[in-house]
């Protein structure tokens, strides 16, 4: 039986938590930031668990 191959753009865009959960980066931070106050850049600086709903196909994607 062949190997399972995960989805190759979603290995670079989530990785899985110790607890088995999956982890994005967050969203906005290209360009146009001058707008936004301190706080709300530090935040975006962090990761993010994905959504409950979207946990299984990203998980799915990754050959989990």
């Amino acid at each position: 039986m062949p190997k399972m191959k995960s989805n190759r753009a979603a290995r670079k865009r989530f990785k899985l938590s110790g607890t088995g959960k999956a982890i994005r980066r967050s969203s906005n931070l290209r360009h146009g930031m001058v707008a936004d106050n301190r706080n709300s850049k530090r935040k975006k600086g962090s990761n993010l668990v994905v959504a409950q709903a979207d946990q299984a196909r990203v998980r799915k994607m990754l050959g989990k």
